[in-house]
């Protein structure tokens, strides 16, 4: 289970990582004392579970959570609220929050909290099997009636008509939730269907994974951007930007020296 932890305290943020680092499934992928050091935090490694104090000056708690749930692209994790004021309580469940911690946090109440998280992860990564599962039976019942489709070529659902597209002339996939969008030149498709398992059908010479929710084609790249809050970022040749997952940067680096 990866976390970050923000608490604009430093004291608190100490403490509870060093809390934290007691469960040998939790790896701390790093903290913030402030909202938006947290949001890049998360656009950064895509935590699964963000612990977050409510009382912050500039972006509160709750400001992060609703910056989280406006990013249509984010895979946002799950919140563990943590905070001295126990009036949040009915407002913070109400966000979704997994669990609402009081300050000062007790190593027994942490268990519960990080055993509820354990908990709505695995649900979560059987629910995102199973749809794995259901777009690949997809896929074989469309190419099944497609009078032996290339395997190079999908079908997707687009209003009230279906829609064979060419994988070969894919540009861009990228991840939303439990379908991908497929680019297009200038249309774009929506397919249920993991970004991993079109992935894997893609020429590996033409495209690359880049990001947890992107694959893109290899010549479209026109640069590669370090950011100066750390981290980098692809500058596509139409004018988009899009992220450089840290995981996938070494592979793309060493395909950009040759």
């Amino acid at each position: 289970m990866r976390v970050v932890v923000c608490d604009d305290e430093i004291l608190a943020v100490e403490r509870l990582v060093r809390m934290l680092s007691k469960f040998d499934d939790v790896v701390i992928e790093g903290s913030a004392q402030n909202g938006r050091d947290a949001l890049t935090l998360i656009d950064r490694y895509a935590p699964d579970a963000l612990f977050l104090d409510i009382e912050m000056p500039a972006l509160d708690g709750f400001d992060v959570v609703e910056a989280l749930a406006a990013d249509a692209k984010a895979s946002p994790p799950l919140i563990v609220f943590v905070t001295a004021y126990p009036q949040f309580a009915a407002h913070a469940f109400d966000t979704g929050a997994i669990d609402f911690l009081i300050k000062p946090v007790r190593h027994a109440r942490l268990e519960t909290a990080v055993m509820r998280l354990r908990d709505v992860i695995e649900q979560r990564d059987a629910r995102r099997r199973l749809a794995e599962l259901a777009s690949q039976i997809d896929a074989l019942r469309a190419e099944g009636g497609s009078a032996g489709a290339p395997s190079n070529e999908i079908w997707v659902h687009r209003r009230a008509e279906r829609v064979r597209v060419d994988l070969d002339m894919v540009e861009m996939v990228q991840a939303e939730g439990e379908y991908v969008r497929l680019f297009v030149r200038d249309q774009s498709y929506l397919h249920r269907a993991s970004i991993g398992s079109i992935a894997a059908r893609l020429d590996p010479n033409r495209f690359m994974r880049v990001h947890r929710s992107y694959v893109v084609r290899l010549d479209l790249i026109a640069k590669i951007r370090r950011k100066a809050a750390g981290g980098y970022s692809l500058l596509l040749t139409g004018g988009n930007e899009i992220p450089l997952g840290r995981l996938y940067r070494a592979d793309l680096l060493r395909h950009a020296h040759g």
